[in-house]
């Protein structure tokens, strides 16, 4: 891909990935069949291409009013300390607006290369917009590029909408050269009662509908409401970890902060 132009955070935990898995399943999905959005793989695909589609011109402004505005600094400061580095080629799957990809931008420099690539056509053009990258339509369970050819890669709150991980892992392994960086950033299910009233009220009350009032889109809502579903369905960090670990990934480890977001650090081997 061609060059791309040009938080301080307490309260986390880490967990490690077990020296000897035992869990070696070919298939792990993300989270159970949600049949109230769709019945098949074939009708999830579509419902996310259309409610990312159609949502695409107001994501920016939702991810800003969810995250009360610490996005930006919390993917920099993120996407450093799990390697990024000028120079270095950089691939973000599920590029969404450009949100990481933005970040990734200036901290490769001139000299590095950032490429963006999601399913969503309205994602990716919201993305040639405000990240001046190139795009490339695709999902993360087939990457339509070669092997290997990045140095980092990254994917931001979408590991949920994937249908298997073990697949999607291989593939990330597959395209990134050898001693390669990957970071994943998504929500975790609160722990505690409290935590997790608190983030049920809000991820599924409260942003589901100030999305709507403020997008004036049904699908804003709808879309937000699924999230949060998939949050609360959404597989252990140890699957995560074992599926990384099986998939070759080393050195993998789950960073939580405040109990909500979660980050997975791994490197492909040498």
């Amino acid at each position: 891909p061609p060059a791309g132009r040009g938080f301080p955070i307490s309260c986390c935990r880490v967990q490690n990935m077990p020296n000897n898995p035992t869990k070696d399943t070919r298939h792990v999905s993300p989270h159970p069949p949600l049949p109230e959005y769709y019945q098949s793989e074939v009708q999830h695909r579509r419902f996310l291409s259309q409610v990312f589609d159609e949502t695409a011109g107001n994501y920016d402004w939702i991810d800003n009013m969810m995250s009360f505005g610490s996005g930006v600094w919390y993917r920099r400061d993120a996407l450093k300390r799990a390697g990024l580095s000028a120079g270095m080629s950089h691939l973000d799957v599920a590029v969404g607006t450009g949100a990481i990809a933005r970040s990734a931008v200036d901290i490769v420099g001139a000299s590095g290369s950032v490429l963006g690539l999601d399913p969503s056509m309205g994602m990716l053009q919201q993305a040639v917009r405000s990240a001046r990258i190139p795009v490339i339509q695709g999902v993360a369970e087939r990457l339509p590029l070669p092997d290997p050819a990045f140095q980092f890669l990254s994917m931001g709150y979408a590991l949920r909408h994937v249908a298997d991980l073990r697949t999607t892992f291989d593939e990330y392994a597959r395209v990134l050269k050898p001693g390669g960086k990957l970071l994943i950033l998504e929500f975790a299910q609160p722990k505690s009662r409290l935590g997790y009233a608190v983030g049920r009220f809000y991820l599924n009350r409260v942003v589901p509908w100030l999305s709507q009032v403020g997008s004036g889109k049904k699908q804003a809502r709808v879309l937000m409401e699924y999230c949060w579903q998939t949050v609360d369905n959404f597989v252990p960090g140890k699957d995560i970890l074992e599926a990384l670990a099986a998939s070759g990934f080393v050195d993998a480890t789950r960073r939580t902060w405040f109990g909500v977001f979660s980050e997975y650090v791994a490197r492909k081997p040498d």
